[in-house]
């Protein structure tokens, strides 16, 4: 859908089939998670300053909340400052499920010559949907051609050679090259001048976004006099960060059998969203709204909603841990 984010696509939800989840099992509500839980299992909305590479930042948060792994869900520049989503532990495995997320940037693209403003729009404009790009010679990855989509382009500010405009597209677009090309296209020739990331998915620059020093003293207060508050506006439970997937809600007696690794069989399936394709990442959820796996989907909606049996997601990233949910399965006997 252009002009929007894939994360903000709409989405109903279908009820497959009617089930009760038991009170006893697992966490009642993610709003008052333990501290020590979310410690190893939370997802945190860092605004990268400019200067430091991305793992150097990470390294950084690590070290700030003693903890063992921490990793980042898509690479900033050391010159480019905003979002970069910061796995705590156990959700490092929920970062490569950003991917379709989409991303927002702000850029100051400055123009190398004078050009009417109407052309700027016109030109802007016209880079929306699919563009080939090859990275550019200062990029990590392999210099091979690749597509990506451009969902949107909204100019904020014309002021002679320099264009502020917001930019909303695919992960792994190169705004750089974007800027270049924009240039190139309006015979004029720009380059980025400066760039900030002002949205991953369900992370947003305007909501629980934090520095380096603020999750640093919010750790201390913690530590030191025993006020949790602060730091429990930064650390968010994994399931924030896959706000932006479709669900597909189960039934507790599947939920400990894909906690090892099983499959998602339709007959454990109560609810899932609409507009889901087959392949599609797609998060697998409790009842009770916890976060089990990423999965992929093996059906589109429509289809999965109506089948009897058979498997209907493949488990690919396991985030919860074993013993939440009793086993309610039995393995096969070996022949």
């Amino acid at each position: 859908m252009s002009g929007i984010l894939p994360a903000d696509s709409p989405r109903e939800l279908i009820l497959k089939a009617l089930d009760n989840t038991n009170p006893d099992y697992g966490f009642q509500s993610l709003d008052n998670l333990p501290i020590e839980y979310l410690l190893e299992n939370s997802v945190v909305a860092l605004d990268k300053p400019s200067g430091p590479t991305s793992h150097e930042v990470a390294t950084w948060v690590r070290k700030i909340l003693g903890v063992d792994r921490v990793g980042h869900g898509g690479t900033l520049d050391p010159a480019v400052t905003g979002i970069l989503p910061t796995g705590i532990g156990n959700a490092t495995k929920a970062m490569q499920a950003l991917i379709p997320a989409g991303k927002e940037y702000v850029c100051v693209l400055e123009l190398h010559n004078k050009a009417a403003e109407s052309d700027i729009r016109r030109v802007i404009d016209e880079f929306v949907g699919k563009l080939y790009q090859k990275p550019p010679l200062r990029s990590s990855v392999k210099r091979v051609l690749r597509v990506r989509e451009i969902y949107y382009n909204r100019i904020l500010e014309i002021k002679g050679r320099l264009v502020l405009f917001k930019v909303g597209c695919q992960a792994g677009t190169y705004i750089r090259k974007l800027c270049f090309d924009i240039g190139e296209a309006l015979g004029v020739g720009g380059h980025m001048r400066e760039l900030r990331r002002t949205r991953v998915g369900s992370f947003k620059e305007d909501e629980h976004l934090c520095t380096l020093y603020d999750l640093k003293d919010a750790f201390m207060f913690w530590k030191e006099e025993g006020d949790e508050s602060e730091l429990r506006k930064y650390l968010l439970p994994i399931e924030f960060g896959l706000g932006h997937l479709p669900i597909i809600n189960v039934r507790d007696s599947a939920v400990d059998a894909i906690c090892h690794g099983a499959n998602l069989a339709a007959s454990g399936i109560v609810s899932l969203s609409s507009g889901m394709k087959k392949d599609d990442f797609v998060v697998l959820k409790t009842q009770k709204g916890e976060a089990i796996a990423v999965a992929k989907c093996a059906d589109t909606s429509d289809r999965i909603a109506k089948a009897k049996t058979g498997i209907m997601a493949i488990t690919e990233r396991v985030l919860m841990e074993r013993g939440r949910y009793p086993s309610m399965w039995k393995k096969k006997p070996q022949d």
